[in-house]
């Protein structure tokens, strides 16, 4: 059975990683896909030829969901070239880690930007079409940090703990309208970006998880499957934790 059989998904940062597999997964369940990148084109053509592989539509567009005016462009191409959206991801964001001592007026603003006033605009945007359809699900990619925090990150923390505040506050406002609105806090996920650490850190890590493994982007992806799908239909104003049991 193909979960997401012909809706439409918006999906941010989507080039690789979890945002990749999460492409992947719903376009093996039937989804049409449009996503988004900032700077690698070569790798967004080459994840629409392998999207198109499973017999959907997909279609990649440059953009900063940073930048308000972008975002409404973005939602309004995507409106026009697919005709609606019924599922959002917003799964695009940044680190700038550093103590606070250290830690630059920048640094906290790029990741603000980028990873909480991103989910602002994209779902401002977003919300028209689904209004008007009367129905929509929002997924909001936070993280576990956003619930306990984590020395070297507190712009991140605070960014990712924002979203969780947000989603919450979006489910009050639009479930009236059959729009739902969850968010997804992944703990330790293994992509090709922890492969550059140290193994010996990896392992600890790992370790000290009560699964004893890292998660993999599947293991989001599914999580993001669920929520998207009518099997969730009764599923709104939730942040689920995808951690091994690392915050239990």
């Amino acid at each position: 059975m193909l979960l997401l059989n012909n809706k439409v998904a918006l999906i941010t940062g989507a080039t690789r990683g979890i945002g990749k597999e999460i492409a992947l997964t719903f376009a093996k369940n039937g989804a049409n896909i449009a996503f988004t990148y900032i700077s690698s084109e070569d790798k967004a053509k080459a994840l629409e030829t392998e999207l198109q592989n499973y017999g959907i539509k997909a279609k990649s567009y440059k953009s900063d969901a940073g930048d308000f005016k972008a975002a409404e462009e973005l939602v309004n191409s995507v409106t026009a070239e697919f005709g609606t959206i019924d599922i959002l991801v917003n799964n695009a964001g940044i680190t700038r880690d550093g103590l606070l001592m250290r830690m630059s007026e920048l640094q906290w603003d790029e990741v603000i930007s980028a990873n909480l006033k991103a989910v602002f605009n994209l779902v401002k945007a977003v919300q028209k079409p689904m209004l008007r359809a009367k129905k929509g699900s929002i997924i909001n990619m936070s993280s576990v940090v956003g619930i306990k925090g984590n020395a070297g990150q507190s712009n991140y923390s605070a960014s990712k703990a924002g979203i969780i505040g947000f989603t919450k506050s979006i489910a009050l406002e639009l479930g009236s309208r059959n729009i739902r609105s969850n968010a997804i806090a992944p703990g330790f996920i293994e992509t090709e970006m922890t492969s550059l650490l140290n193994e010996k850190v990896v392992q600890q890590w790992r370790d000290s998880i009560p699964l004893k493994r890292g998660g993999t982007p599947e293991d989001v992806a599914n999580l993001t499957l669920f929520l998207a799908s009518d099997l969730s239909a009764y599923i709104t104003g939730q942040c689920i934790n995808v951690c091994g049991g690392m915050l239990t």
